[in-house]
């Protein structure tokens, strides 16, 4: 089965989410892209908590999992009750050295082309944005409202489009 075939790398991107000023996933969309329940995922961290330091894994604090039930539409029988662990990178890599089955390795492999990805396109926004700055100081105010023009549209471009549903505070 090729890599690209396994989870396409924009189902994975659309549940990466900015919390405390790091990219993370949530427990629950890890343990669906691995294809095991959230209990068995987190079981497997719980066992081997040593590996997951806290700049790998936190578990929400109160006020953020009420933001994130407030997002979340729950019937009053199911739903999270529990804060769920969020990983960062790090902690997304660790993860493939407890979970062991062959479609573990390959989920693992395609969350880590996402965040390459990603972090890809932030590099390019930054370097095209240092250029601008460069060529606004060559040039005289003439070219004020295009440079102007064309920082709006950069920005727009790196903030995410929102989707329907809870990714970031």
């Amino acid at each position: 089965m090729a890599q690209s075939d396994l989870i396409p790398i924009d189902s994975i991107q659309s549940r990466i989410c900015f919390l405390r000023g790091e990219k993370i996933m949530f427990d629950r969309d890890l343990a669906w892209l691995y294809g095991v329940e959230t209990k068995a995922l987190n079981q497997a961290v719980r066992r081997n908590y040593e590996r997951f330091p806290a700049d790998f894994m936190f578990q929400l604090n109160e006020k953020e999992f009420l933001l994130l039930k407030s997002q979340i539409v729950t019937s009053s029988w199911g739903g999270t009750r529990r804060p769920p662990f969020a990983f960062t990178e790090q902690g997304i890599a660790m993860l493939s050295s407890v979970l062991k089955s062959p479609r573990a390795i390959q989920v693992h492999i395609q969350i880590i082309r996402t965040f390459t990805k990603i972090r890809r396109m932030l590099l390019a926004h930054r370097e095209l944005n240092e250029k601008l700055e460069v060529l606004e100081k060559k040039y005289d105010k003439k070219f004020r409202v295009v440079f102007d023009t064309m920082k709006l549209l950069l920005k727009e471009e790196q903030v995410p489009k929102n989707k329907i549903g809870f990714c970031e505070w």
